[in-house]
């Protein structure tokens, strides 16, 4: 029977690391709760432990956050953790076994970002015009990277409604003194013409290489194919998901809705849409840079 700390809230402690740290996912944060579930939980078999885990990210999946990359970093954790060897080990020395594996797991996405970063700021060129959606914290570290590289480069941004998230990305690269302009969403096309790539990142990456972003990166996508633009993704491969959508309504409905606004009209302007891998040049990860089709064998990797 497991046992875990009565005055552990999941959900509070999830949420918790969201507000206090703007600077992570909501699959960091999942990750970083699982851990804390962990050091909480006393368990008598490893099965116990998994239905421990399970109900924990379910607790987390009926928040109001973006569900992608807990959904895909929650399932890569567990299978990390119990990778190991437990045969000849007491369920104490299991415990401890995965949480240093949880530990180094955590570690290494929190270096991610910068791999990333370091991989795509070569790709930024002096006096090079740049387009990207929303506010991709990857998108952000890079910019921020290369401008202390001396690259001189001009951003524009698209305000991304309805939350306006562009808006926060405006800032925090003017912050930097990287030149950043606003633009509408609908402006898209008209802009298109005048960048030299498009960067964007990604709440998850699927198995044909396709990615699950922000409501407007597929049209964006489309936009940059028909002007012959380089389409690229920043993305940490703990966004790698198993899963194969065919068009927009193969996605779930908690990655597409939130929680709090499942009204008619919500529901015609989900969060985020599926980009199809035809649409996406290279995908920058952890892993290495990736072409769409080389994702499937990544992800072979990752879930063996």
């Amino acid at each position: 029977m497991n046992h875990t700390d009565d005055k552990f809230d999941v959900e509070q402690y999830f949420l918790g690391i969201l507000d206090s740290d703007d600077s992570l996912s909501s699959g960091i944060a999942a990750i970083k709760t699982l851990l804390m579930v962990l050091e909480k939980t006393k368990f008598d078999t490893v099965q116990e432990l998994h239905s421990t885990i399970q109900a924990a990210v379910q607790t987390m999946r009926k928040t109001d956050k973006p569900m992608t990359s807990v959904v895909s970093g929650s399932e890569l954790f567990s299978r990390f953790i119990t990778l190991a060897k437990f045969d000849d080990k007491t369920m104490d020395e299991v415990r401890q076994i995965m949480l240093s594996r949880g530990k180094l797991f955590l570690d290494n996405l929190l270096e991610s970002r910068h791999i990333i970063a370091k991989q795509a700021t070569s790709f930024i060129s002096d006096g090079c015009r740049i387009l990207t959606h929303a506010r991709s914290r990857t998108v952000r570290d890079t910019l921020i990277l290369a401008a202390k590289m001396n690259k001189r480069f001009q951003v524009y941004c698209t305000q991304s409604f309805p939350d306006n998230q562009g808006e926060q990305m405006r800032r925090e690269l003017q912050a930097e003194g990287i030149e950043c302009t606003l633009i509408l969403d609908s402006a898209v096309g008209y802009v298109m013409e005048t960048v030299d790539l498009v960067f964007v990142g990604a709440e998850g990456v699927v198995e044909s290489g396709g990615i699950v972003n922000r409501v407007g990166t597929f049209t964006m996508a489309m936009c940059a194919r028909e002007m012959k633009k380089p389409f690229y993704v920043l993305v940490e491969s703990f966004k790698f998901n198993r899963m194969y959508p065919l068009n927009q309504r193969d996605l779930p409905n908690d990655y597409k809705y939130s929680k709090n606004s499942l009204t008619d009209i919500a529901r015609a302007h989900p969060l985020v849409d599926y980009t199809p891998p035809l649409y996406i040049t290279l995908l920058f990860t952890d892993l290495g840079i990736l072409t769409p089709s080389a994702v499937s064998d990544e992800l072979i990797k990752l879930y063996l």
